[in-house]
């Protein structure tokens, strides 16, 4: 789990199901964040937990999304670096 501009928190997990990361996104993120994940299913339970969610969908080749129109891509899973949409 990344905070954009902030925290890093790393866990290694035995596998990767909602029972396994439902306690470690409680503990480590504030109720009512907004959560930015691939389309993988094993996240579709954030909104019931009480978080905002926001997918991109790696699958069909879609890896930032632009929400508002104002070139900056607000919906995706970098953490490195910020870039415009449709930049190379």
């Amino acid at each position: 789990m990344v905070e954009r501009g902030g925290a890093v928190v790393l866990h290694r997990l035995a596998n990767v199901r909602q029972v396994t990361i439902k306690p470690l996104i409680l503990g480590s993120v504030a109720l009512g964040s907004l959560i930015n994940t691939d389309e993988d299913a094993i996240y579709g339970r954030l909104p019931e937990w009480g978080f905002g969610h926001k997918t991109v969908n790696h699958g069909r080749g879609e890896y930032a999304r632009d929400e508002d129109g104002d070139g900056f891509c607000e919906v995706h899973v970098n953490s490195m670096e910020v870039r415009r949409c449709g930049a190379d």
